[in-house]
């Protein structure tokens, strides 16, 4: 007679064994110590025949024991040792979730609140026209002082990528003086203006006396009224593309001084950085001292240098250096930390390393003579201080 295994197959249930043999069928219990008698015991005797004969699993011809558990291997239970009735596990099942869209909080930083001014010499006085759970700052290839359409078309102002109905938002209180069509051209109501619909705020506050404007054109729809006052973070419109664009965005001013098209200042150094981050603003000058235009800054982040980001040495053309940093390179929006800075100049790669610094402006000077130099900002001339003039609400 083939000698008797008892083991664990998948079932409902793990027939195991103790040290005196006890075979478990349904809910009646044999046990070879008891037997009441000759009728049972060969009842029994024929029982066990049946399962001794009975054809090897794969698992017992193979040597291989059973696997209870899909993808594992079952132990055999050892002679005399005592087991239990337990319940068979039922496989392991996986549900993964379909991923959803990338959050932005976790790389989207809130606003240092405006106005913010860590030095005296500082103006962050907007907040970003796009909310702050969206990507709001400039696009790399169209910053202030760039060439898009055309050698005699400067840039002068910064574009802000956004989805078509993305809400604009006043960057700060102030009354609107224009809204619709026409702001380039002069013409109310010319459907081929440039900036398509535009609205224009004047601020209830000025800088050294003179009036701020803030500009958002490219709208879809317009929302404001001419004559209506707004606060900080009022929507005023939606982003579109209309007027010469490549596609929705939000193209965005500051004017100081007037509203028109050759008084704008860069708005990176207007728009309070986000918290924890810092700006990086330089001065860059051939051998005479005169700017030097269009010369591209590489910027890496040490030690791992990804992401790369590039900076263009502003235009000539209808743009403005601020009057206490002289700067032709701003790029915002740098996260804390240090940064390995290159230019290519006169076909050599002169390089230097710079620290950026949460909310502060960083600066740096390159001149053909003394390469780059990390310094303070030139010495303003005396009675330079910026306030900010508040005017009353008509």
């Amino acid at each position: 007679m083939k000698k008797m295994i008892f083991r664990a197959e998948r079932s409902e249930t793990m027939l195991s064994v103790r040290a005196k043999p006890r075979l478990v069928a349904s809910n009646r219990r044999f046990d070879f110590g008891a037997v009441a008698s000759p009728l049972n015991a060969i009842f029994i005797i024929l029982l066990l025949l049946i399962t001794s004969c009975a054809p090897a699993s794969k698992g017992e011809a193979d040597g291989t024991p059973t696997a209870v558990i899909a993808g594992g291997t079952a132990t055999q239970v050892p002679a005399g040792v005592e087991a239990t009735l337990i319940p068979t596990i039922a496989p392991f099942r996986f549900v993964l979730p379909t991923p959803g869209a990338e959050p932005v909080s976790g790389w989207r930083p809130p606003l240092f609140p405006i106005p913010w001014a860590v030095s005296v010499y500082d103006h962050f006085y907007f907040a970003r026209p796009i909310a702050a759970d969206n990507v709001n700052w400039p696009l790399a290839e169209y910053r202030y002082g760039g060439i898009f359409f055309g050698p005699d078309v400067v840039h002068t102002g910064v574009d802000i990528g956004a989805q078509e109905g993305d809400q604009i938002l006043a960057a700060g209180p102030g009354t609107v003086v224009s809204a619709g069509w026409g702001l380039f051209s002069g013409a109310e109501g010319n459907v081929n203006d440039p900036y398509g619909q535009a609205v224009v705020i004047k601020h209830d506050f000025g800088y050294k006396g003179q009036s701020l404007y803030t500009i958002y054109a490219h709208m879809s729809e317009v929302v404001a009224l001419v004559g209506q006052h707004v606060e900080l973070g009022d929507v005023i419109g939606l982003v579109g593309s209309t007027g010469v664009t490549t596609g929705p965005h939000l193209h965005f001013e500051v004017r100081v001084g007037g509203n028109t098209f050759y008084t704008t200042y860069n708005p990176e150094l207007w728009m309070a950085p986000p918290q924890g981050w810092g700006v990086l603003v330089g001065r860059v000058t051939d051998e005479k001292g005169n700017l030097l235009n269009y010369y591209l800054l590489e910027v890496r982040p040490e030690p791992s240098g990804v992401p790369l980001r590039r900076a263009l040495a502003y235009a000539q053309g209808a743009v403005n250096s601020d009057p206490y940093y002289q700067e032709n390179v701003v790029l915002s929006d740098l996260p804390a930390g240090i940064y390995k800075v290159t230019i290519n100049y006169l076909d050599k790669d002169i390089q230097t390393w710079v620290e950026i610094f949460p909310g502060q402006v960083t600066y740096f000077k390159f001149t053909d003579e003394d390469g780059f130099e990390i310094v303070p900002p030139p010495t303003p001339k005396p009675g330079f201080l910026p306030t900010a003039t508040v005017t009353p609400t008509p």
